[in-house]
């Protein structure tokens, strides 16, 4: 399994890149976000996900650990094949697909490229508890509406296994001030 890729970029085009990694070039289709954002001759890292079929080898890369994890999950769904979870997470940044998921928003996702209004209901109704954080109502304050994807203990734990909710909830309330490490340790206790 190939994990992540770290290189130069060589060449871009339909929405793939391919990343130079000493001598060997790695082909990734990317989400539109990361292809817009991902320029000629400038070093990246990409965490992958290599689809295996019988006919083909497919690299599928993402900027952040977050879009992979809900790349993952999309393709748990009957009906979404990596083509189709690709196009999903080219709707927006991850957070913004995360909070349509959260939200049970059908008609969100079924913009994407290739997902008909059935498949959308299908990925909603399989996902929303998944993806989605508790909502806290009150007047003790704001509503936490998006999570820092930037996060490295948020990161960390979601690469150990945990959900992006159940990591979230592992990390709420512990000082961000503190070393990864730490937070990731004091997380882990809970």
């Amino acid at each position: 399994m190939i994990a992540h890729i770290n290189g130069v970029v060589a060449e871009k085009f339909n929405g793939a890149v391919i990343i130079d990694v000493a001598g060997v070039g790695y082909e990734a289709q990317v989400a539109l976000n990361d292809y817009e954002a991902i320029t000629v001759n400038e070093t990246v890292k990409l965490y992958t996900y290599h689809h295996i079929r019988e006919q083909a080898e497919e690299l599928f890369g993402f900027s952040s650990l977050t879009a992979k994890k809900l790349f993952e999950l999309l393709i748990t769904v009957q009906g979404v094949g990596p083509k189709a979870a690709l196009a999903i997470l080219s709707l927006g940044t991850s957070e913004l697909v995360r909070n349509a998921l959260a939200n049970s928003d059908a008609l969100f996702i079924a913009k994407a490229s290739g997902v008909g209004k059935k498949t959308a209901e299908r990925v909603v109704v399989d996902l929303a508890d998944k993806v989605g954080l508790p909502t806290h109502y009150g007047a003790s304050g704001p509503v936490q509406t998006e999570l820092d994807t930037n996060d490295e203990a948020l990161e960390a734990l979601m690469a150990l296994g945990y959900s992006l909710a159940d990591a979230a909830k592992a990390l709420d309330g512990i000082d961000t001030a503190k070393p990864t490490n730490e937070r990731i340790r004091e997380a882990l206790k809970r």
